[in-house]
């Protein structure tokens, strides 16, 4: 099938038929292959943004964290503290 962009419809490419109804949004979609030196490295990489204190994981023992306040409760409450295990990323909080 071709698309013929001023009409608007739908074509085949063998015999020439034309729906009579004008078709709404269409979508293309191409497969593309690229050769070796074309293609992206992706790579997973956590940027360290936020900072680490010494703090213990009661899931893997790891003694560094990473850490972040929040205010959860009342403005007259304490904020609450968020750390993130730095070796297994298991997450947790204080409400000290």
């Amino acid at each position: 099938m071709l698309f013929d962009r001023d009409s608007g419809k739908l074509k085949c490419g063998n015999c020439g038929y034309n729906p009579r109804k004008k078709l709404g949004n269409v979508v293309f979609k191409d497969k593309v292959e690229l050769t070796k030196d074309q293609e992206i490295d992706v790579q997973s990489k956590k940027v360290e943004t936020l900072p680490k204190v010494k703090e213990e994981c009661n899931k893997c023992g790891g003694m560094n964290a990473y850490y972040w306040t929040l205010q959860t409760r009342a403005a007259d409450e304490s904020e609450t503290r968020f750390f993130e295990c730095v070796k297994c990323g298991h997450r947790w909080r204080s409400n000290d």
